[in-house]
């Protein structure tokens, strides 16, 4: 581009005003609007909800493997024509014609008693053969059988599972309303992004108008030869650098308020304006009372048990599965076989059976003991880890707490800095205007004036995360003194 675009389009910008401020769809938000936008309606929200769903449907799997079963299956038919090959007395074959048909119905049911491992189940069959070629019909089948499975010195994954499920189920539980905690700071840090974009902009556009006020009266100056050449050069540098601001902020203005937009699911023809969330929260939090409700709500603290849990279990699975091994089962019920269907639950006849199944290492080069004193050897290593992970989580809610109250206190601070060196400024330019200062101490008046207006912003952002992170921690408001998370829910 020429010089001549840049020059047309810096003494144009002046003229040009913010889309908000034009747009009929401008609408105001507060810090807590904006975060309940962003859990009621954000990708990241149905995120959460769907990571709920699906945890809760795991649990309910697990509830199942300790209910009664039943299942029904069968053939009907297993049709069969075909010419097969009979080997006769003489040792040749015979290709002989072959119809029938086979179909047989199953009902069986199981119930898994998880303490033990022992699983009992009930079986009811029938069975029923049609040679159409001798045309004749045959029935078999077992009116009713009962039978038990019981392994013994092995690993019960049901008696493990009903010591780690509910933990795993209690933990997801929380993790979910950290989610929702963690979409708070998300939000709270995406609305501080267009909030600082914002007030950038409005720094800028207020710096531009005073630098083209400046300027012109320096000019006047100039030519009455009050005033050295090389300061008004500087005050036309400081005008170029003013309107350069403008167009930086107004384009951060743009790119933050997309990225708010998108992660709260917010109509993009909709512009926002925020209001600066200055109405701080006046409530106290004892760190002792924050470490109390973080190790009763936050998934961290199930977490720990659950892990001892598994590393407890991964021993006893690993002195199972290389030890003396014994299988027993056994089942007890009726059977019959006749040409009559009816016939078969008329004088049936007992049928019974008993099996024994073991196995026992003999030789396997130390690799049992090895398997078991590796999962020992883990369990052990996870037990310190927990505790040391205890600790931690202990002095991080501590810390945070710590922080929480220095960063309301400095809220206070950083209101006041940005008040005097508004005010300073403003008696700096008019200092400037009756040639009583430098533009260097104009220039530096200016520079303490945005900073502090800054930094005023950031300490509100500061605490505002801060206030969302304690939250997050412990899983506890503060503010209405109350639990997030409610036992059973």
């Amino acid at each position: 581009m020429n010089k001549t675009f840049w020059i047309a389009f810096f003494l144009l910008l002046p003229t040009i005003k913010p889309a908000v401020a034009q747009d009929s769809l401008a609408q105001q938000y507060s810090l807590f609007e904006i975060v309940d936008l962003a859990l009621g309606r954000s990708p990241a929200a149905l995120q959460a909800e769907t990571r709920k769903e699906n945890r809760y449907w795991r649990w309910r799997t697990f509830r199942s493997n300790y209910m009664p079963r039943v299942y029904l299956s069968g053939a009907l038919p297993d049709f069969t024509r075909d010419n097969q090959a009979v080997t006769q007395e003489d040792g040749t074959i015979e290709f002989r014609p072959v119809s029938q048909n086979f179909t047989e119905l199953n009902l069986y049911a199981e119930q898994a008693i998880g303490y033990s491992g022992t699983e009992v189940f009930l079986l009811s069959n029938i069975q029923r053969f049609d040679d159409f070629e001798r045309e004749n019909t045959r029935y078999s089948g077992e009116p009713v059988s009962i039978g038990v499975r019981q392994p013994l010195f092995q690993y019960n994954e049901l008696r493990w599972d009903q010591a780690i499920e509910p933990l795993l189920f209690e933990e997801s539980k929380k993790e979910y309303k950290e989610d929702v905690e963690n979409i708070a700071i998300f939000a709270t840090q995406g609305y501080f992004d267009v909030l600082d974009a914002q007030v950038n902009q409005a720094i800028a556009t207020k710096n531009l108008a005073n630098a083209d006020t400046i300027y012109q009266i320096a000019q006047g100056r100039y030519n009455l030869g009050t005033i050295p050449e090389n300061e008004l050069l500087q005050l036309e540098l400081n005008l170029m650098q003013a309107r350069q601001d403008v167009a930086q902020a107004l384009l951060d203005l743009e790119t933050s308020t997309l990225r708010l937009k998108s992660f709260i699911g917010l109509n993009e023809e909709v512009n926002i304006i925020l209001e600066l969330p200055e109405d701080i929260p006046n409530f106290e939090v004892d760190a002792q009372k924050a470490i109390q409700e973080a190790f009763k709500n936050q998934s961290d603290a199930v977490g720990f048990e659950r892990r001892l849990r598994q590393a407890e279990s991964e021993v006893a699975q690993a002195r199972g599965d290389n030890g003396l091994n014994l299988d027993i089962f056994a089942t007890y019920g009726l059977t019959n076989r006749s040409e009559e269907f009816a016939d078969i639950y008329s004088n049936p006849e007992n049928q019974a059976r008993v099996r024994v199944g073991f196995n026992i290492p003999i030789l396997d080069w130390g690799r049992s003991r090895s398997r078991i004193k590796r999962a020992e050897a883990n369990y052990q290593l996870e037990q310190y880890t927990v505790e040391q992970e205890r600790v931690n989580f202990e002095q991080r809610v501590f810390t945070q707490v710590r922080t929480f109250d220095m960063l309301r206190d400095q809220i206070e601070i950083a209101e006041v800095a940005d008040d005097i060196a508004n005010r300073s400024y403003e008696i700096a330019k008019q200092r400037f205007l009756i040639g009583k200062i430098t533009i260097v101490e104009l220039n530096d008046a200016l520079e303490k004036k945005d900073n502090s207006r800054r930094q005023y912003i950031k300490s509100l952002n500061d605490f505002w995360e801060a206030y969302y992170n304690l939250r997050l921690l412990t899983l506890y408001d503060f503010d209405r003194n109350e639990a997030l998370y409610i036992d059973g829910e």
